[in-house]
């Protein structure tokens, strides 16, 4: 972590009395940085919908797959990463910097719990670079205004934006936020993206989204077509928008998995 990064205040205290996006999603890994209301919802989550499991470890493999592409394949070595949620196996700056040690990369979240955690542990290797910006999805330009600490934006940058974007429930707000982010990127960047459906499961689903809200913790499922709409602009990377667990496999002894409720994809800004 930079020096500006550890000298950062927390911009709220943890509530633990409400269920987070971040620590649900570390149950569902099966870590242990989580409150007993994570795992109270989170157990309610997965009773009506035993695939939200699946679609957390799958989503973590993406990011892998598409981290390891853009670092190794493509050549980019700067990575925003917002939403991040708590860390566990293979961070972006873990996987990108096995890759490319001079990678720099600026973690993103607004959960005070993942803040403690980051400065702790997203540490990088001596070429490269980490730092970490307790800021919500919501505030674009504080994001890209902290950020340029770290990343410079005249060069290429993978925005990584994975299981963030159903917390901003007004599909325009969501969009305008995207269009914002992308806008400040410079040509060669990339977008890897992740975010639930109900097309598969549609009623468990449904339910589990249902009992999300009622405890407080929104998150907006789309479709595949609202899904598409961020890649606007964006040259998408075969095989376009896709189930997280059907984006460019790695050859195994195991056959092609199922689909499951996330959709996933990488564009690349002309």
């Amino acid at each position: 972590m930079t020096d500006e990064s550890a000298g950062q205040q927390p911009l709220s205290k943890i509530n633990t009395t409400v269920p987070h996006s971040a620590r649900m999603w570390n149950y569902f890994l099966g870590g242990k940085d989580h409150y007993p209301i994570d795992r109270q919802i989170g157990d309610q989550v997965r009773e009506v919908y035993p695939g939200i499991v699946d679609i957390a470890r799958h989503s973590r493999a993406f990011l892998s797959r598409a981290v390891r592409h853009l670092a190794g394949e493509v050549g980019i070595r700067q990575f925003l990463d917002i939403g991040t949620g708590l860390p566990t196996a293979d961070n972006t700056h873990e996987v990108a910097q096995r890759v490319a040690p001079e990678s720099k990369i600026v973690y993103v979240d607004n959960d005070p719990l993942v803040l403690v955690h980051a400065q702790a542990l997203l540490t990088s290797s001596p070429q490269g670079a980490c730092d970490y910006i307790e800021a919500d999805v919501r505030d674009p330009d504080r994001i890209l205004r902290e950020a340029a600490r770290t990343l410079d934006f005249s060069q290429p940058i993978a925005l990584m934006q994975l299981g963030v974007m159903g917390n901003v429930l007004n599909d325009e707000e969501a969009y305008a936020i995207e269009d914002r982010l992308l806008h400040a990127l410079a040509p060669g960047s990339y977008l890897v993206f992740e975010d639930g459906t109900n097309v598969v499961h549609h009623e468990a689903a449904a339910e589990a989204e249902r009992r999300r809200a009622e405890a407080g913790d929104p998150y907006r499922l789309r479709t595949p077509e609202q899904m598409a709409r961020f890649f606007d602009g964006l040259e998408v990377l075969p095989p376009g928008v896709v189930s997280v667990s059907q984006w460019r496999l790695e050859d195994g002894p195991w056959s092609e998995p199922e689909p499951v409720d996330a959709l996933c994809g990488v564009g690349r800004k002309p």
